[in-house]
C-alpha cells in the first residue's frame, strides 16, 4: 500500500466508526467519557505525524484501540449486543466487552511506549526495556481505575455505565490483569514484526548494546 494512503484510510476509519458512535448512544455523557481517550491521540498523532512518524504496526493499533473505545461509548460496556449474545449463549456471569477494553489499554501502550523507549533511547537492553514497559502499562491502568473512581464520586448518574463493574467485587484488579496480560501478549506476539518496522523507519537494530558513540574512544586515531 502506497505510504500516503495510510493517514487517508486511518483518518476515513476512525471518523466513520466516530460518527456512528456519536449518533444516538446509549448515554451521551458515558459515551464522551469512553471516547474522550481517542479524541486526545487524534490531534497528537496528526501533529507528530511528520517530526515523529511511528510505525505502521503501532498506528494500526491504536486505531483498532479508538474504534474499541467508541463502540464501548455508544452501546457502553457492559451492553454490547454481541458480548450480551457470547453471556447468553455460553452462560457467562456478565458482558465482558469491558475486558477487552482493558485488555488493549494494556496491549496497545506496550508497543507504543516500547517505539518511544527505543527511538528515545530511553533504556538500553531488551530485559529492562520490556520491564519498564509493563511497569509503564500497569501505571496507566491503575490511573484509568483512578479516573473512573473521580467519576462515580462527581457523577453518581454516569458512574454504573462508565465503571461497568456489574456487580463484579473485584472488576479493578480483573481490569488491571487484563492489561497487564495484554502488555505481555504484545511484546511477545509483536516484537520482532515490530523490530522490522523500527528498523525500515529509524535504522535501529536491538543488540542489548548502548547506541555506537559517534567520537572514537581515546587512543583511536585515523
Amino acid at each position: 500500500m502506497p505510504t500516503y494512503r495510510m493517514p487517508l484510510l486511518w483518518l476515513l476509519g476512525f471518523f466513520a466508526v466516530l460518527i456512528w458512535s456519536a449518533i444516538n448512544p446509549k448515554d451521551g455523557l458515558t459515551w464522551f467519557l469512553e471516547v474522550t481517550p481517542a479524541l486526545i491521540a487524534l490531534p497528537i498523532l496528526v501533529f507528530t505525524r511528520k517530526r515523529f512518524p511511528l510505525t505502521p504496526l503501532v498506528y494500526v493499533l491504536i486505531l483498532i484501540h479508538c474504534i474499541i473505545l467508541m463502540i464501548g461509548g455508544h452501546y457502553t460496556y457492559a451492553e454490547v449486543p454481541l458480548f450480551d449474545w457470547l453471556r447468553d449463549n455460553f452462560d457467562l456471569s456478565r458482558n465482558n466487552y469491558d475486558k477487552v477494553g482493558h485488555f488493549a489499554q494494556g496491549f496497545v501502550p506496550a508497543l507504543v511506549a516500547r517505539e518511544i523507549f527505543i527511538r528515545k533511547h530511553v533504556v538500553h537492553g531488551a530485559a529492562w526495556r520490556n520491564f519498564l514497559v509493563v511497569c509503564f502499562c500497569l501505571a496507566v491502568s491503575a490511573f484509568y481505575e483512578l479516573i473512573e473512581w473521580w467519576v462515580a464520586l462527581v457523577s453518581e448518574e454516569a458512574a454504573e455505565a462508565f465503571l461497568g463493574t456489574q456487580g463484579y467485587v473485584w472488576d479493578t484488579q480483573s481490569d488491571m490483569g487484563w492489561a497487564l496480560f495484554g502488555a505481555l501478549l504484545a511484546l511477545g506476539l509483536f516484537g520482532r514484526l515490530h523490530d522490522r518496522q523500527l528498523l525500515i523507519i529509524t535504522n535501529w537494530d536491538d543488540t542489548n548494546a548502548p547506541l555506537p558513540n559517534p567520537l572514537p574512544a581515546s587512543g583511536e586515531r585515523g
